[in-house]
């Protein structure tokens, strides 16, 4: 693993820097199985990816990348910084000469094909900003500061409801660098109304917690499943850019696509 060990940037196309990390860990301490009580995606965008074209120009792009939960391994986001970096003086024909290498290189790593979309340019689905659906939570009265992750904090009564509650003041910690990942989750429930303050207490008891991104929201649809007692659950993570690359784990046991949203610190 390169995370919080220094690392030269490759030269050229170096698929030999990725490195993987097993879902399966995480998951067994959440009493996750095999059988995985939602499905979903980990979506990676890379800002930052540029090669050199036929004609000896460098070009710029974008990469979207989609990883299904199932996957055995999730990519090392420092190993997919610098193999993107890799590509900057690595000749290719076109874009998609260069989305196949990347494909495949990340199947081999992760377990299960990778679904990649490059941009070219200030292409407009890659710039256009959009805000989350249903009600923020951010200026609801904190109830609970807790140290911790807080599963407890939650609450949930009443008749059934439809709805989706969001909140920007999630902070987690890498597990390994200790550095602070940044961003903004979202929920879409059907079940017994989950109270606002409750659910910023619960987001914000994850700012110290040590987890990989894919891990904190799998850890939120387990505990607001069990806690809030939801017949439908969708919890939706939109973390901000590190190293040039955000990544936006979505879990659902309804809902079969996530929204394509890119919100305002991404």
């Amino acid at each position: 693993m390169l995370l919080g060990i220094p690392a030269d940037y490759p030269a050229e196309y170096a698929p030999e820097v990725l490195h993987s990390v097993p879902r399966a860990d995480a998951r067994k301490v959440l009493g996750i199985g095999q059988a995985l009580p939602f499905h979903g995606t980990d979506i990676w965008n890379g800002w930052e990816l540029s090669w050199i074209d036929s004609n000896g120009k460098p070009t710029v792009g974008t990469a979207h990348l989609t990883v299904d939960a199932s996957s055995p391994n999730i990519v090392e986001s420092k190993s997919l910084k610098l193999y993107l970096g890799s590509f900057a003086m690595t000749q290719y024909h076109g874009v998609a000469d260069i989305a196949n290498v990347i494909s495949t290189d990340l199947e081999n790593l992760v377990g299960l094909p990778v679904k990649i979309e490059i941009y070219c340019g200030a292409e407009p689905t890659t710039s256009v900003l959009s805000t989350l659906p249903g009600d923020c939570v951010d200026n609801f009265p904190l109830k609970n500061a807790d140290d911790s992750v807080n599963a407890n904090a939650l609450y949930a009564d009443g008749k059934t409801v439809e709805g989706a509650l969001n909140s920007h003041l999630l902070r987690s910690l890498c597990p390994v660098t200790n550095q602070p990942d940044i961003g903004s989750v979202l929920i879409r429930y059907k079940g017994p109304r989950i109270d606002p303050s409750s659910f910023l207490s619960y987001i914000v008891s994850f700012r110290k917690h040590h987890d990989f991104h894919e891990s904190c929201i799998e850890r939120m649809f387990i505990d607001i499943k069990r806690v809030c007692k939801t017949e439908k659950l969708t919890v939706h993570g939109f973390y901000n850019r590190r190293g040039g690359i955000d990544i936006n784990p979505f879990r659902s046991d309804f809902e079969n696509t996530p929204q394509q949203i890119r919100l305002w610190r991404q």
